[in-house]
């Protein structure tokens, strides 16, 4: 399923906060800023409220965040999925303990797997988004996000975080070349890196503290430390998905910032 990149999209959960006060007013918003395609996120409860709201504002949602990968039942996100009109499903976290070694890591592929089989008998496409473990864990010399790339079915797409790779200690562009279409989106993400990357810690406690550090450091497109041209250019058929974790800043200005940088900047 062909998924549209002629226009940046942006991930609702940089918003929540408005959303959780005004979805329809939030979104009429999003479009006013410029954007026409959203990525959702926190949607299997108010899937036709959402739909409702998205066909108001002008707004599509190619791409939707839930978890899926590793659910027992995987029947009400899909239906609430196709209710929204989402074409690629994205599991947005598998956590740190599951990533330690190789085997575990085709543990998680293969049920990976499993669920694309799922999503595919409702036509949609299922993919996976990185945080920084999956980059800062090694496997005989490689990511370990590469491992599992090399283990998932052709189908089944990855959605790279420009920010979490290179906090995790990546070179984002060159991940982004071996991974090739692999790749179908991308989530547009900038801010200030450590000096060094950081050696993630073992307790789950630990990589949450350090990681929300950083987190609160993030900044519009092409305002901090991440080669997101650089990123952008290795992967020019993924889709560019404009995210915040956190901003300091108005978050409308911000994701109004990164797009127009992407406007500019990515040829």
């Amino acid at each position: 399923m062909p998924i549209s990149t002629a226009q940046p999209s942006v991930q609702l959960y940089a918003v929540r906060d408005a959303l959780s006060h005004d979805l329809e007013g939030t979104l009429a918003r999003v479009a006013d800023i410029g954007y026409t395609q959203v990525e959702a996120f926190a949607f299997v409860e108010q899937a036709p409220r959402l739909r409702r709201a998205l066909d108001a504002a002008g707004l599509t949602a190619p791409t939707a965040h839930a978890s899926i990968i590793d659910v027992e039942d995987p029947e009400p996100v899909l239906a609430a999925a196709q209710e929204i009109g989402v074409e690629l499903l994205i599991d947005p976290f598998l956590g740190p303990d599951l990533w330690r070694s190789a085997g575990a890591v085709a543990r998680l592929a293969d049920k990976a797997n499993t669920a694309a089989e799922r999503a595919a008998q409702a036509g949609l496409a299922l993919g996976y988004h990185n945080h920084s473990w999956e980059t800062s864990t090694m496997i005989a010399g490689r990511h370990a996000l590469e491992v599992f790339a090399d283990a998932l079915e052709p189908g089944v797409a990855l959605e790279v975080d420009t920010f979490w790779a290179t906090f995790g200690g990546a070179d984002a562009p060159a991940l982004l070349r071996r991974l090739g279409d692999r790749v179908r989106a991308i989530h547009v993400k900038d801010g200030v890196m450590p000096a060094t990357p950081p050696q993630l810690p073992d307790d789950v406690e630990q990589i949450t503290a350090l990681m929300a550090e950083y987190t609160a450091r993030q900044q519009p497109a092409g305002a901090g430390d991440v080669d997101v041209a650089a990123a952008l250019r290795a992967a020019p058929q993924a889709l560019r998905v404009v995210e915040f974790d956190d901003y300091a800043g108005d978050i409308f200005e911000g994701i109004a910032a990164s797009l127009a940088w992407l406007r500019e900047h990515d040829v």
